[in-house]
């Protein structure tokens, strides 16, 4: 059944027993009563004045009997910020120039995670897009933006976020936005949003005085999400027609969606089925892939498994084994969640199998965790890795980068396994020239109590990682948000400059040899020497070669072989034969 047309005033607002509509200045500040129809959905009983300027309206509701404006709940613009009007946007007013844009497709592709406040010096969209040449230049194919949408404050990850269907004023807004994306794909960049539909923000969440959008019970970061209680039917829409405006009206490629283990839906279709559904047939009728990659922490392959074999259908899904097994590999580090990958095995593992924890015994969870993915149906590319992202750096306890304790050598190894494995990869802003700058957890609550109980929240989850609260910096501190904004002046000298080449090297490389992207878990075969710390990977004829130890370590290979290794020097190609892999190298040989 078509979903009824909606006026751009009307609200679903099932709990109010009255509803006033609050015109703005510039259509003569009036207030006209609405009347509410069967279904919940209230409409102005009368036609508002002709605005101003003929440009836009500003506009607020009136609950009950309330004289406090609340936004609308599909606000598309918040001017004020979110607890002031709401203003009209058209989003079809804009002259978009990507018409040639066919799209991006996940298998191949390399993604780019970044922070829009954080990115640049300005914080805006408009400053990203002079960084955008550079992005393709390491041989980026998707642009990743953390959430976006409208929260309180004047600098945030995202993940604080309510009015989902605005675009941030402190990023530029919705115009902004829009140029944002063009511009991406005028520079054959695809972009991928994140979006977070598993919790709403402290601050400015208006929604519960409208209708039923939450249920009782809560999940880490906040309230749950009404799916399949009374009138959710009208929650699953509203974020459902979120995930149309992305892909629709702002000609996004692809969502990220935010752990979506959060999502307590226990209807017969879940939401996620029911989003991949829908961004089928909306990619059907666009003509251009769209790609929907969840965040989850349950290690279960239903997420990704086609609807036709009885999954839920999304595209890909984060693979945080991959990061732990690398970053332990690496690092030494065995405090909380890595205790589990300290062998080199558990690389080995995750490489040939997906997944590290597939049905064994996760000591940091104290119980069994994870499915085993099917290896011989499930392509490689549906799990998107990484080495570095916003949590695993911004969840530390100072939110350094592992560039601060890996030399570059291990550097170069850790792009290596990231670029030239099996799986979709994902860079993390600032990694590719080894940034000094930390990536730290940073908020600006205007109310005093929410900023106290960030910082006590942030101590306590530190403490079964082992980290020092003493170190922990007040994500309050102005100074904690400008810590964490990129140094581009870095990126052309020294140590920045040299690793930007090992990653413009291998991004090159990643493209030119097949087997690198090699989608069948099938290709890859891998051998893992505790004691000499030695680490191989085959993939249809190419094979990969890592020291972790702190010697060098032997291995005799085919002396007609081309061997290439990736250092701080670059990436050259070297003759077969018996080959000495000094302490931290990586190597690919084909």
């Amino acid at each position: 059944m078509p979903r009824p047309t909606r006026g751009p005033f009307d609200v679903w607002a099932p709990k109010p027993t009255r509803m006033r509509l609050l015109c703005g200045d510039n259509v003569g500040g009036s207030i006209i009563e609405m009347a509410r129809g069967e279904d919940g959905w209230w409409t102005p009983a009368e036609p508002l004045p002709a605005a101003a300027d003929h440009d836009h309206v500003d506009y607020g509701y009136l609950v009950d009997d309330s004289d406090d404006p609340r936004p609308d709940p599909r606000s598309r613009r918040q001017p004020g910020g979110v607890h002031e009007l709401s203003r009209t946007f058209d989003p079809t007013a804009y002259d978009w120039g990507d018409e040639a844009w066919t799209g991006r497709q996940l298998p191949g592709s390399v993604v780019y995670e970044l922070h829009v406040g954080t990115f640049t010096p300005e914080g805006t969209l408009d400053a990203a897009i002079g960084r955008l040449d550079h992005l393709r230049d390491i041989g980026v194919d998707l642009v990743e933006l953390l959430p976006v949408n409208g929260f309180n404050g004047t600098h945030n990850w995202g993940y604080d976020g309510v009015l989902w269907h605005t675009v941030a004023e402190q990023y530029g807004g919705p115009e902004a936005y829009q140029r944002f994306v063009d511009a991406c794909h005028q520079a054959g960049l695809g972009v991928v949003q994140d979006v977070v539909y598993n919790h709403l923000g402290p601050s400015g969440n208006y929604l519960p005085l409208f209708g039923p959008y939450l249920k009782s019970g809560s999940n880490t970061w906040g309230d749950l999400l009404n799916l399949d209680g009374e009138g959710s039917a009208e929650v699953r829409r509203y974020i459902l027609d979120n995930v149309r405006m992305w892909l629709q009206d702002y000609h996004v490629d692809a969502l990220r969606l935010d752990a979506v283990h959060a999502l307590e839906d226990s209807s017969e279709v879940h939401l996620l089925e029911e989003m991949a559904i829908e961004v089928a047939a909306l990619s059907a009728h666009l003509r251009r892939p769209l790609t929907l990659i969840a965040e989850s922490d349950l290690n279960d392959p239903h997420l990704i498994t086609p609807r036709e074999a009885g999954g839920y259908g999304l595209d890909a899904q984060w693979s945080d084994d991959f990061h732990h097994a690398v970053h332990v590999a690496l690092t030494r580090e065995t405090t909380g969640y890595y205790a589990d990958f300290e062998p080199l095995s558990a690389l080995k593992k995750v490489c040939e199998e997906g997944f590290f924890h597939n049905g064994t015994y996760s000591s940091f969870r104290e119980r069994e965790h994870g499915v085993p993915i099917d290896t011989a149906t499930v392509p490689t590319w549906r799990l998107v890795v990484c080495s570095q992202n916003h949590d695993q750096i911004g969840n530390r306890a100072v939110g350094d980068r592992i560039t601060e304790v890996l030399d570059d050598d291990q550097l170069a190894c850790a792009a290596m396994l990231t670029l030239a494995g099996p799986f979709t990869p994902m860079l993390f802003q600032g990694e590719e020239w080894a940034a000094s700058t930390p990536f730290q957890f940073f908020t600006s609550h205007p109310e005093p109590e929410l900023g106290k109980a960030t910082a006590e929240g942030r101590i306590a989850e530190f403490a079964k990682m082992g980290w020092d609260p003493a170190v922990v910096p007040d994500p309050q501190d102005p100074a904690t948000f400008e810590r964490s904004k990129l140094d581009w002046s870095e990126a052309s000298s020294g140590r920045h400059a040299v690793l930007l080449d090992v990653y413009r090297r291998l991004a090159a490389l990643r493209r030119s040899v097949p087997a690198l992207t090699d989608p069948s878990f099938g290709s890859v075969a891998c051998t893992a020497d505790d004691e000499t710390r030695l680490f191989t990977m085959e993939r249809s004829g190419v094979l990969m070669v890592v020291n972790f130890g702190d010697e060098p370590a032997t291995l005799t290979v085919d002396p007609d072989a081309e061997v290439l290794f990736a250092t701080p020097t670059g990436v050259e190609l070297v003759p077969g034969g018996a080959l000495s892999v000094p302490a931290h190298v990586g190597a690919l040989l084909g």
